[in-house]
């Protein structure tokens, strides 16, 4: 089920945000991400913030969802112009979930003009749809792409159905290829999301994965290594023995494997689990979350952030939906990120790019630590002797100890 919210703040009921936000607003990107929270199946390993027809309960209608996030996506203008803030074209929009796609394209769509109607669209704005390949046809793919969607991002996870059977994930693998040449055909920029370390999954398994995802010839790739996340359906099953433990070395061994293969075939790695063929075929959207820009998250459990202030909605699409029809705020709590914090999430987060983080923005202990991680072999040194830390291949597989490194107390 889906893990707790974080603590933080008491959220206003207008959602009014803080003058601080004002501070450099002209200068920082905004995007939307529009969370919708259904699935026709939870997946066994998924603690996102979804649900299925029979979780939902009495006044959670996936018919009905358009019209509330249309509520919320009301609110955010107003907050927003409230508070002080610029008008900004969106640069970016990213529905996710769940699957955006067991909603009618006409709902999606709706949303996406209503943002439209609110904001204006940056020219070459990118607007992206999660999308199970199941949960597709090729008339679907292409009303979305008239109705303004220039990218879908395909959960493919495995090509091989013992390992797809352990995620619970119920697409066939052939119909992959399929999806992808309907989002081809509609003019539509594609994303294949892959897993690997799945338990019972051989390294041949993950190479026949990995083979068959390149020979779609995507735009983009993100490939993530497992994680067993309390209170899943997994995590009960590997307690119980009936699946074995993850082990590291084989997601190390898994993900240098990713890595020869994606530059093989003409990707190339921007992000330590995100590969694209070119640089503009990056995903924008999340870069704008690694680099700290501003976004709004409409729907249930979704969380925003705007000039350092953080919140997050109430998780159950009943409760909601009720706080919108009162006219009030759906936020939960909230957090301003103080000058500590915002440097370590900084750091946290940029340092997983391949553009690196300017040495300036570490503090002297932070610094002090380059010399042994160039010697390492974890810091590319050319990069390093610019006055960029940069993550070798060996620094990719150790991000996290390269950051605690970078973060000294």
């Amino acid at each position: 089920m889906p893990g707790p919210l974080p603590d933080g703040d008491p959220a206003p009921e207008d959602g009014q945000l803080p003058g601080q936000v004002q501070e450099g607003a002209a200068g920082r990107n905004f995007g939307l991400y529009v969370h919708i929270p259904f699935c026709a199946v939870r997946c066994g390993y998924c603690d996102f913030n979804t649900y299925t027809a029979t979780e939902l309960g009495p006044g959670a209608s996936q018919d009905e969802y358009a019209g509330t996030a249309m509520a919320e996506l009301d609110l955010a203008a107003r907050v927003l112009r409230t508070s002080g803030l610029p008008q900004r074209p969106l640069q970016t929009v990213f529905f996710g979930g769940g699957t955006p796609t067991l909603l009618p394209t006409e709902d999606l769509a709706a949303l996406l003009r209503r943002a439209e109607s609110l904001w204006p669209l940056a020219p070459d704005a990118e607007v992206t749809t999660e999308a199970n390949p199941d949960s597709v046809t090729e008339a679907s793919l292409q009303r979305l792409a008239d109705a303004g969607f220039t990218r879908v991002s395909f959960g493919m996870q495995s090509a091989v159905p013992h390992v797809l059977k352990v995620l619970d994930r119920t697409h066939a693998p052939e119909r992959v290829p399929e999806a992808v040449r309907w989002a081809r055909n509609a003019g539509l920029d594609v994303s294949i999301d892959l897993i690997y370390g799945t338990p019972g999954e051989s390294m041949d398994d993950w190479e026949e994965t990995l083979s068959a995802a390149l020979s779609y010839e995507p735009d983009h790739v993100s490939a993530y290594s497992l994680i067993i996340e309390d209170g899943t359906k997994l995590a009960a099953r590997m307690r119980r023995g009936e699946v074995p433990p993850i082990d590291e070395d084989d997601h190390a061994d898994k993900y240098l494997a990713a890595e020869r293969m994606m530059e093989a075939h003409g990707l190339h790695w921007y992000e330590v689990s995100n590969w694209s063929r070119t640089p503009d075929l990056a995903c924008r959207h999340n870069l704008a979350y690694w680099r700290g820009d501003d976004w709004w998250g409409i729907g249930p459990g979704a969380h925003s952030h705007v000039g350092g202030v953080r919140w997050w909605n109430i998780k159950h699409p009943v409760p909601y939906a009720n706080r919108l029809a009162a006219g009030k705020s759906p936020a939960a709590g909230r957090e301003t990120l103080d000058g500590s914090a915002a440097h370590m999430e900084q750091v946290m987060l940029r340092t997983r790019l391949n553009e690196g983080i300017p040495v300036e923005v570490l503090s002297a202990g932070g610094r002090r630590a380059i010399p042994s991680l160039i010697a390492e072999g974890l810091i590319d040194p050319p990069s390093a002797f610019r006055g960029t830390l940069a993550l070798t291949l060996e620094g990719r597989l150790l991000a996290d100890g390269v950051v605690r490194r970078l973060l000294p107390d």
